[in-house]
């Protein structure tokens, strides 16, 4: 399951709007994502039932017909076969090019043609007696809501630097042994930066532009674990060593595509992979030699005998 706040309601005429954030991680949910969900319900043969969704988040942003209506007929044009089936669930994309903020683009949506969307997804005689102008004088409600959801409830993390650091040019890494207090935990190494401002400035503020959590049992990596924190879990299927893996893709330079996925393309452009090349064997030694610590110590790879919270988190 997504991680999900409980969400806010709104009520207008027989429909209720319900805005919540969600929490996406790749490889557990569909990918690594997160944002705001606005679901419009009604009680349909006595149980709350969602008939239209609308998924505003960093990357998914979609929109779903009849998401619970078993009874949905969706049909392909006929230029792709025609095809006609039965079942829950008709999602068409949003076009961040064209419609802009997926936010905006709903609440326009839900005020200009909600009637038709209802109609769609299954659910005629709501759309034939839908008041729509209580609709509309209840839809900036939601849309400060939804919007200040998107901020507000951002699933972020402030890890800690790392015990071990490597400089690397406008860069730097920082190994260290970590273990949360559910058991989990590994060898862990931040890629760390300076952002908003030059280093003789005292507001410049170190932040953390990728993570790698080399654990036992959750193995995964943040993309910009302060800025978007898209999480992805590794497959452990294919990937045997998630140590290894990271010094992979830090050998074969692609480091300055995860920093500019992860929202920082400022430094990605000023990466020196030479530079970053050059710090790699002497981090490696250390970061295996941890490695075989912690797996002294616990039988774990990388894992300490005792919790290390994040002393640097809220």
């Amino acid at each position: 399951m997504a991680h999900t706040s409980q969400g806010t309601r709104f009520t207008a005429d027989t429909l209720t709007f319900i805005v919540r954030h969600e929490l996406w991680d790749g490889n557990i949910q569909d990918h690594a994502d997160q944002g705001v969900c606005i679901d419009v319900a009604a009680d349909i043969r006595g149980r709350e039932t969602v008939l239209l969704r609308f998924n505003c988040f960093d990357i998914e942003r979609s929109y779903i017909y009849g998401p619970e209506n078993p009874d949905l007929r969706i049909a392909e044009p006929m230029m792709l076969g025609g095809a006609e089936r039965t079942g829950a669930g008709q999602l068409y994309r949003m076009d961040p090019t064209t419609d802009g903020n997926p936010i905006g683009w709903t609440i326009r949506t839900l005020a200009t043609k909600l009637p038709q969307m209802l109609d769609r997804a299954g659910y005629r005689d709501i759309a034939v007696g839908l008041d729509l102008a209580a609709v509309r004088r209840m839809l900036p409600d939601v849309e400060a809501c939804a919007r200040d959801l998107h901020g507000a409830r951002r699933n972020t993390v402030k890890h800690n630097r790392g015990t071990d650091i490597f400089p690397a040019g406008n860069i730097r890494f920082g190994l260290e042994m970590r273990r949360l207090p559910v058991g989990d935990g590994g060898l862990a190494i931040h890629v760390l930066g300076d952002v908003g401002g030059s280093t003789r400035k005292s507001y410049v503020e170190e932040t953390e532009l990728l993570a790698f959590d080399c654990f036992w049992d959750g193995a995964h990596y943040h993309y910009g674990p302060r800025n978007k924190n898209h999480r992805i879990y590794w497959d452990m299927t294919l990937v045997e060593d998630p140590l290894e893996w990271v010094f992979e893709q830090l050998e074969n330079r692609k480091l300055g595509a995860m920093i500019e996925r992860a929202g920082y393309p400022g430094i990605a452009a000023d990466l020196d992979l030479d530079t970053v090349a050059s710090v790699l064997p002497a981090m490696k030694k250390r970061a295996f030699a941890m490695y075989a610590a912690g797996e002294a110590l616990t039988g774990h790879k990388g894992l300490p005998l005792e919790p290390t919270p994040n002393l640097a988190a809220d």
